[in-house]
């Protein structure tokens, strides 16, 4: 009789697959804004592919395009911290430890417009 591993996720994890940006935490050096596709996510947790493998225990920033948006018309993104917990090739987990969401003022402004 083989022994099963028991999954330590708690939370519902759902796939979407929708941009991200990100910035990884680096001593003395000046962090700088990449991209990715998220592959899943939860509440306390997002795994995300970027185009070089991530730290492991790296502080990160990410903002994340939100497909809901506010008032039906007003773009939506997810601005989280946390921790890279875990990684595979390219593809990174995160903890997150705070997150909030906010009106993607890129996205929300008319074309021609400026800030």
């Amino acid at each position: 009789m083989g022994t099963t591993v028991k999954d330590r996720r708690f939370n519902q994890r759902y796939g979407v697959h929708i941009p991200i940006l990100f910035r990884v935490s680096e001593r003395g050096a000046v962090s700088r804004w990449a991209s990715g596709t998220t592959g899943d996510i939860s509440s306390n947790g997002v795994r995300f592919r970027c185009r070089k493998p991530l730290e492991v225990g790296a502080h990160i920033e990410m903002l994340i395009a939100w497909p809901a948006k506010q008032e039906g018309i007003r773009p939506m993104q997810l601005h989280a911290t946390g921790f890279i917990v875990r990684r595979n090739g390219n593809e990174a987990a995160v903890r997150m430890n705070s997150c909030r969401f906010q009106i993607d003022q890129a996205a929300a402004a008319p074309m021609g417009a400026t800030a």
